[in-house]
């Protein structure tokens, strides 16, 4: 065959098995698309990277780009919260969803997965459904291993000297957690942007969210005897998906579900997000990590996993768990929050924003019935957030 029909040839196939995933994908309901079926479904493009962390964990990261984007400046990493995935960032839609917005401004996106999650349920040695070791973590080993590896990860394919990062709830908190336990970590950091972050959880206004997390933390133990180390996985999030999608009733039903979980905000979670969001959600932890969540609710201190006395003698040398030093999160901070968060409430962010040591800003979204969870969900997201936090990459940029 002549080469050049040859080479017309290959490019005629990859194009038609382009147009074919695209069609198949239009068939499919997005709550059953993973992150790159869903970015590719609306132009953009998403490279699937395996990430290796030195306790052998095995994350899965995605690098997004908008179409005709090279990606410039430095690389913008991204972290999810608490029982989410790199999915949370695409639920709102390409007009909404915060890692759509940021494609489009041609960011080099990286979206990562932080352990426990179903993107990253693996590891090199342990077998999540076999190793209950697999599960023994919380936001101590995800900042302690987790976040650095994705940084390392990122400058080491980039070639950047640092990188910014856009972190949720978990997501910003587990990077102080690093800045505390990695020195060095810091300056690898141009610019953390943290969205509602969750460092403390003394005044949580969820009741359901108290509960659940209380609740972990007091029957961790026989929990596990019982043989439960995951929590919040694949069972829940099936039962979820299907009943959520039933009707228009049914997604009243799973909205006030968000509602008790976090707090109203009539009007800001459209039934096209709904229904994708809880094929995604919820993505699966672990029993100490959602028990670590309930103890943190029971102290003033942003601190260490408390293990009781005899374990804590062992582990720390002291009988109680040590504090977090949030004076080592040198990198400049900016901080967005909501007055209507359930789940991170306003004077726990206050805390945290006088704990630390470079604030560039720290503002309340002007919504007075921003969420929590609004700050991945809403469809406000383009007109609330996303302004401020497209400003602040172009100045650290």
């Amino acid at each position: 065959m002549d080469l050049k029909v040859y080479i017309v040839f290959i490019i005629y196939l990859i194009h038609s098995i382009e147009s074919l995933n695209k069609d198949i994908n239009s068939n499919i309901p997005d709550s059953k698309l993973n992150f790159t079926q869903l970015a590719t479904k609306y132009g953009y493009s998403a490279e699937e990277h395996k990430v290796t962390t030195e306790d052998g964990y095995i994350l899965t990261m995605f690098r997004m780009k908008g179409e005709r984007c090279e990606g410039t400046g430095l690389p913008v990493v991204m972290m999810h919260g608490l029982l989410m995935s790199s999915d949370s960032f695409l639920d709102a839609g390409p007009d909404a969803g915060l890692a759509y917005l940021l494609a489009d401004t041609c960011e080099d996106l990286w979206v990562a997965n932080c352990r426990g999650n179903y993107y990253s349920r693996a590891h090199t040695s342990l077998n999540p459904n076999k190793d209950p070791k697999f599960w023994e973590f919380d936001v101590q080993e995800i900042g302690y291993y987790d976040v650095p590896a994705v940084i390392d990860y990122v400058l080491d394919q980039t070639n950047a000297d640092k990188v910014n990062y856009i972190g949720f709830s978990q997501g910003a908190g587990t990077v102080f957690i690093m800045c505390s336990e990695r020195p060095g970590y810091c300056e690898k950091l141009n610019l953390l942007i943290g969205l509602a972050p969750a460092a403390r959880q003394t005044y949580t206004k969820s009741v359901l969210f108290r509960t659940i997390a209380t609740t972990c933390m007091k029957t961790e133990g026989v929990l596990k005897l019982a043989g439960i180390h995951e929590v919040f996985g694949k069972e829940i999030r099936d039962i979820l998906s299907e009943f959520c999608s039933f009707d228009d009733d049914a997604s009243n039903v799973c909205l006030s579900f968000l509602w008790l979980l976090d707090s109203p905000h009539p009007g800001s979670i459209s039934y096209s997000t709904l229904r994708r969001l809880f094929g995604h959600f919820t993505a699966g932890t672990s029993l100490q990590n959602m028990a670590r969540y309930g103890q943190s609710m029971a102290t003033k201190n942003f601190q260490k996993f408390d293990f009781g006395l005899k374990k804590n003698l062992r582990v720390y040398g002291n009988a109680f768990p040590p504090k977090y030093n949030l004076s080592a999160s040198t990198m400049p901070v900016m901080i967005m929050y909501g007055k209507n968060d359930g789940m991170v409430d306003t004077k726990d962010v206050e805390w945290l924003v006088s704990k630390l040591p470079n604030v560039i800003e720290s503002s309340l979204v002007p919504d007075p019935n921003w969420t929590h969870l609004d700050n991945t969900y809403s469809r406000f997201i383009a007109n609330s957030t996303f302004p401020k936090i497209r400003d602040f990459l172009s100045k650290f940029g």
